[in-house]
């Protein structure tokens, strides 16, 4: 049994899916109830209370570990859901982690993520840790506007990194969570090329096949917007990362080729794949 935490997402959807169709029992953990693939069972339950996770730990060989915001608030104990998935004789976890941990390691969200590594590490499970970047399907926040406007408004616009699609992580967690060959080290995921807000605009305007107009917004003015919906320290280290990317964040990481034996998907097979959202 392999258990996938925050199986709802854009990275436990595919992943659960993919492991179901590999042919294992999959139990998906998600907060709410939800549908998942024929097979799997689903169990409803909020990490921020490890004990919870309990009878979706027991008899399982394997942990997909994706944390939620709440479980980076003070007074949460991610490190318990390792140290209970041990106790509850689980073998492997493979923990979402993130490419600014080594990018940008001082910040406070960053500091509790390398704190939880170490502790996987030192916990005697197998482990294997996942840094992603930025994700591929972040441009869902443009949805709106350009369902209603044809229009994407963000900062930055000729500022790029390297996204990366979310069913790409999901492809290499399937691959450290099956294969012995993927544990026991940290994978850093990228896309396969530095792209801008303005060319990811252009390449949902040609899925859409119908223009899509770029508005440049301020510093202030994306910071007001992201500050409705995240920390506003999240959101002044995102601002940071997406203005002035460092060396380490604009550089195209080999490891989704090296794991899955090809390249990343670029961001116009994610944009082809998900126009719907933007119609």
């Amino acid at each position: 049994m392999i258990v996938v935490t925050g199986a709802t997402g854009n990275v436990g959807r595919p992943l659960t899916r993919a492991l179901a169709e590999a042919g294992r029992q999959v139990t998906a953990v998600s907060r709410h109830a939800a549908q998942v693939p024929d097979g799997v069972r689903h169990l409803a339950a909020d990490l921020t209370e490890p004990t919870g996770l309990d009878p979706a730990l027991a008899g399982a060989e394997a942990l997909f570990l994706l944390l939620s915001g709440d479980l980076h608030a003070a007074g949460a104990r991610p490190a318990e859901i390792i140290g209970r998935a041990a106790t509850s004789g689980v073998r492997r976890v493979v923990l979402l982690s993130t490419q600014g941990v080594a990018t940008r390691p001082f910040g406070a969200t960053r500091i509790a993520m390398r704190a939880l590594e170490d502790v996987l590490r030192e916990s005697g499970l197998e482990w294997a840790i996942l840094r992603p970047g930025g994700f591929a399907s972040n441009a869902l926040w443009w949805a709106g506007s350009i369902r209603a406007q044809r229009v994407v408004a963000a900062p930055f616009g000729d500022v790029g990194v390297p996204i990366i699609d979310p069913a790409d992580i999901a492809e290499v967690a399937a691959a450290c969570l099956l294969d012995d060959r993927h544990t026991g080290g940290v994978h850093e995921l990228t896309g396969p090329e530095v792209i801008t807000p303005r060319q990811q605009a252009a390449a949902i305007a040609d899925a859409l096949g119908s223009p899509v107009r770029f508005h440049d917004l301020t510093r202030a003015e994306a910071k007001a917007a992201m500050a409705r919906s995240m920390p506003a320290e999240l959101a002044e280290d995102t601002l940071a990362i997406l203005g002035s990317p460092n060396p380490a964040e604009l550089r195209v990481s080999p490891d989704v080729q090296r794991v899955l034996g090809r390249a990343p998907r670029p961001f116009a097979d994610w944009a082809a794949r998900h126009v719907a959202a933007f119609r």
